[in-house]
């Protein structure tokens, strides 16, 4: 599917001349320095970012969830081996820890501005150091783009929700001055508003929570009634966060989420759990349960915990709700302050039709 920018003079009533940039690195000094062409909710960390293959990002940003932004520049056509590399600086980036990110933007500044100041100074809220790249966002900038690169970018988007998107630009003669067009390749790239995120509160009063499948089973999560992680205290101390009346949002990572409900007892050691089947208390371990909840069951630190949740809604994995944008997180449970997280909860809220 071309793309072609025209722009027309109304006075002369003639499309103005292409006109062209020197080079990439024009373009990248443009940008870097302007980043609000292409979007205005994005912070430049830095440019020229050096990766761990020793290849260089064009320019890489966070926007106001935390998300990494890695912005790839091609001033002519794009060949299809720029998604692979656009891909492989995104896996680089997700490896990187917020005192890295804050330390590179230390560095691009010269030491005169800390990333705190900047993020406070541009959302008008603080970093949540804890959102800080969750997710990896790609763009690449181009003047055109072939068939095969639109046809896996398009495939990575619609099949696996992949958060890629192509910017297209073209550079345009007026008198003695240069102009520059653009346009999203897929229109989902979210333009910030300053004033509604700060009309809304921290946090949504939603909690989240990460079910990963492996030794438990969501079916039995859904016919018994709870959420469970385990295998080392960093897994299960966030279940602690959990208080009877929460409501809670169940996300499988990588299928999507499969359920809301509200707790009704704290977290608990599975041994310990009594659950009622059949107007009977049973114990987890007299349950026909598909997964294993029960291994080191004598070592309080690497066993397996669980939450008691009384289901609003739930549905099969074939079923489960994913989209992209939606918040995710590899905390067993969170209480999300990006805004992301009000745009999922929303979404589920209508997708399941939940007051």
């Amino acid at each position: 599917m071309p793309i072609s920018h025209t722009v027309w003079s109304l006075d002369e009533k003639k499309p103005l001349q292409v006109a062209s940039l020197i080079d990439e690195k024009e373009l990248e000094l443009l940008l870097r320095d302007n980043i609000e062409i292409l979007n205005k909710g994005w912070l430049v960390i830095s440019n020229q970012v050096k990766t761990d293959a020793g290849k260089f990002i064009d320019i890489l940003c966070i926007d106001h969830d935390g998300d990494m932004v890695v912005v790839e520049l091609k001033k002519d056509l794009t060949p299809r081996e720029v998604t692979a590399q656009v891909i492989d600086y995104a896996a680089s980036v997700s490896k990187m820890t917020a005192e890295e990110i804050a330390q590179l933007y230390l560095s691009f500044t010269n030491g005169n501005e800390t990333l705190n100041a900047a993020f406070q100074k541009k959302f008008g809220t603080a970093l949540d150091e804890g959102s800080v790249n969750q997710r990896v966002k790609m763009v690449i900038v181009a003047a055109k783009m072939d068939d095969g690169t639109e046809r896996i970018i398009r495939f990575l988007r619609e099949t696996y929700s992949v958060d890629i998107n192509i910017l297209f630009f073209r550079v345009f003669q007026c008198s003695n001055e240069r102009l520059i067009s653009r346009t999203w390749f897929e229109e989902d790239i979210e333009e910030y508003a300053p004033a509604e995120v700060k009309q809304k509160g921290p946090w949504n009063g939603e909690y989240y929570a990460s079910f990963g499948e492996g030794s438990r089973n969501w079916e039995d999560a859904r016919k018994y009634g709870f959420i469970s992680a385990g295998g080392g205290s960093w897994y299960s101390k966030t279940l602690s966060l959990l208080s009877p009346g929460d409501r809670v949002w169940v996300n499988i990572p990588h299928t999507g989420y499969v359920g809301v409900g509200i707790v009704t007892e704290p977290a608990q050691q599975a041994k310990d759990a009594i659950f009622e089947h059949k107007g009977e208390k049973v114990k987890m371990a007299d349950l026909s349960l598909r997964g294993d909840y029960l291994y080191s069951a004598d070592d309080p630190e690497n066993a397996e915990y669980v939450v008691k949740v009384q289901w609003i809604k739930t549905v099969h994995t074939s079923e489960a709700v994913k989209e992209l944008g939606f918040f995710g997180n590899q905390n067993s449970v969170c209480r999300p302050q990006a805004e992301r997280w009000n745009f999922t909860v929303d979404r589920l809220k209508k997708c399941w039709g939940i007051e």
